[in-house]
């Protein structure tokens, strides 16, 4: 089983789509019972899925010494993807966190849903608190999108130093590109230069679709481009999952 967590410390760079996109693969094409745990307390992965709002708010109570997931978790349209819903009550995670004070809580939570999931998909808020402090802890890769610029290059270097500081290590890095626009000159320098090993998603309005669908674009435009990106870039994860449990 692994764990991935989609993370960006700011907002609106996809990250929820991304998270979304590759729950479904993760499901649909890799064959693994994948579970997509929402922690963003905007709620999107469930909207993406086409799903209706939770009518209760309970996610924060799955933090409690007594939570257990097993119990919230829902089925989704999709085979073998299942969900756990973010809600309001994850305004006051940090805080609760806080108090708690177990640095390992979601890593502890992960360990039974094992036995059921072999892909655990975490959808995360766009901060560093202690909700971002768990995540690293139970991650076993962190997805890093970036829009293409010297200010995430740069935030990106912040990033890695801020967690070798914080947690003496940290699950391997696998930044991405992304809403790359190439007819955008500042994009072309920045992936020209320190950014260009990293895997690259597209602007595109197929990609806006999924919004507006509510559905993966694997499940409308299989094969447009931004589907193929996506597709290498959820193969190269599995990549990395295989070279570290190799390692």
């Amino acid at each position: 089983m692994a764990v991935i967590a989609v993370y960006s410390s700011k907002g609106g760079v996809g990250k929820t789509t991304l998270a979304v996109d590759l729950a479904w693969r993760s499901a649909a094409l890799g064959g693994n019972r994948t579970l997509l745990w929402d922690l963003d307390v905007q709620g999107g992965a469930g909207f993406l899925l086409g799903m209706d709002e939770a009518p209760r708010m309970r996610a924060a109570s799955l933090f409690q010494r007594e939570g257990r997931p097993e119990q919230l978790i829902e089925p989704t349209p999709y085979a073998g993807l299942s969900l756990l819903r973010a809600d309001d009550s994850l305004r006051g995670l940090p805080v609760h966190l806080a108090r708690l004070g177990q640095k390992k809580r979601l890593a502890q939570l992960t360990w039974p849903l094992r036995r059921e999931f072999s892909r655990i998909i975490l959808d995360c808020p766009p901060m560093q608190n202690e909700v971002s402090e768990q995540i690293i802890a139970a991650a076993d890769v962190l997805i890093v999108p970036l829009p293409a610029s010297p200010l995430a290059a740069r935030a990106l270097d912040l990033l890695r130093r801020d967690l070798l500081r914080q947690n003496g290590r940290h699950p391997p890095l696998l930044p991405v590109l992304s809403m790359y626009d190439a007819r955008r000159k500042g994009h072309r320098a920045a992936r020209e230069g320190r950014m260009a090993p990293f895997p690259v998603i597209p602007m595109a309005s197929m990609i806006e679709q999924t919004a507006f669908r509510r559905a993966p674009i694997g499940t409308f435009a299989p094969n447009c481009e931004p589907a193929r990106a996506l597709d290498r870039l959820w193969r190269a994860i599995e990549v990395k999952l295989m070279d570290e449990e190799a390692a």
